[in-house]
């Protein structure tokens, strides 16, 4: 049995796990409230945590391995263009979504609603160097999408 290097599945995790980890640090820790966008931002990255996590788990099997691994860092650029449509968004270029989302969870009435706060999608909560939240997903999503692929073409998860 041969044992594959495992570079491009373990970025294939780790990419998404800090990206994803990072949105819940913002909303929970720094009170940044997603909007629609940013929620559509984080479902490919949930697949490619589950993806990436499958395929380290099947490391016997090499070709499941690129194979899982290449569909997680598709989901990863996935997210990377949303993020890049959010940007765009927030910067003006283009008009975004008309309905606003708000972080209310649990049962729902009208008092629930009304006290829950309205984040607008064209509207950057958090920004440096004037890229927003959005900007920097897309940047980090993009990036480490190319990394995996790059490191699945130079095989480092061929055997050892």
């Amino acid at each position: 049995m041969t044992y594959p290097r495992l570079a491009a599945p373990l970025v294939a995790l780790a990419a998404p796990l800090l990206l994803y980890g990072g949105a819940l640090v913002s909303q929970y820790g720094f009170d940044l409230h997603p909007c629609e966008m940013c929620y559509w931002q984080r479902w490919p990255h949930q697949a490619a945590i589950v993806l990436a996590a499958v395929a380290l788990l099947m490391r016997g099997n090499d070709r499941a391995v690129r194979l899982l691994t290449l569909i997680a860092a598709i989901a990863i650029a996935i997210s990377g263009l949303i993020g890049i449509f959010h940007a765009g968004v927030e910067y003006g270029l283009w008009e975004g979504l008309t309905t606003c989302s708000t972080g209310a969870t649990g049962p729902v009435s009208l008092d629930t609603i009304m006290a829950a706060p309205i984040t607008r999608c064209d509207v950057p909560q958090w920004t440096l160097a004037g890229i927003s939240l959005a900007g920097f997903n897309a940047i980090f999503s993009l990036g480490a999408a190319a990394l995996i692929l790059t490191l699945l073409r130079r095989g480092r998860t061929s055997a050892a």
